[in-house]
């Protein structure tokens, strides 16, 4: 006693379609956008994050190479933090670079540690662009990272270096490296 139930229960027959399946207004028939754009007249202004931010770092103002790096760490003078290291050197193009590290052997094993850090640095440069701009000549930054970073909020690394950008505004160093200084007396 086996039947077939769509067979017997559902419709095979298509309703009627309609022409105006939409109530016209009294602004008239306007054609829905195709994409999932707003219309012309109601287009909304762009979005623009760097007035935002005040700051973007272009790719001319970054140390990537590991060359780089090994160049400033080298030649460049040191200035220990509580929350980071800082070697600078002169930097030989128009704009102040910066490259930053967040080791290991540092921080410790747990890449979210490290990219807190390095997200702790980035943003501390950042907000110190001004003490750093003050600088009359362009320089190198390489900031590494201190385990102890993890334990404070931003404020801890700002104030870090922007005190650091103060001691090298003021002339606590001369430009030269220890190193080249011996090689000139």
């Amino acid at each position: 006693m086996e039947s077939n139930y769509a067979a017997e229960n559902i419709s095979t027959e298509q309703p009627e379609t309609r022409e105006e399946a939409r109530v016209p207004s009294e602004d008239g028939d306007e054609e829905r956008p195709r994409s999932a754009e707003t219309p012309p007249g109601q287009r909304q202004e762009a979005f623009d994050s760097s007035a935002l931010l005040g700051f973007s770092l272009p790719k001319g103002a970054r140390i990537r190479k590991r060359a780089e790096f090994l160049k400033v760490y080298d030649k460049g003078k040191r200035f220990e933090g509580r929350f980071m290291t800082v070697f600078i050197l002169p930097a030989e193009g128009p704009l102040n670079r910066v490259g930053i590290t967040a080791t290991k052997k540092a921080i410790g094993n747990k890449a979210h540690d490290r990219n807190r850090a390095k997200r702790l640095l980035r943003e501390s440069f950042r907000l110190s662009r001004n003490e750093i701009d003050a600088i009359n000549v362009k320089l190198d930054w390489v900031l590494n990272a201190r385990r102890n970073i993890l334990k404070v909020k931003l404020a801890g690394p700002l104030g870090d270096l922007k005190a650091i950008a103060a001691r090298v505004k003021a002339g606590e160093f001369e430009l030269l490296p220890q190193k080249a200084q011996k090689d000139t007396d």
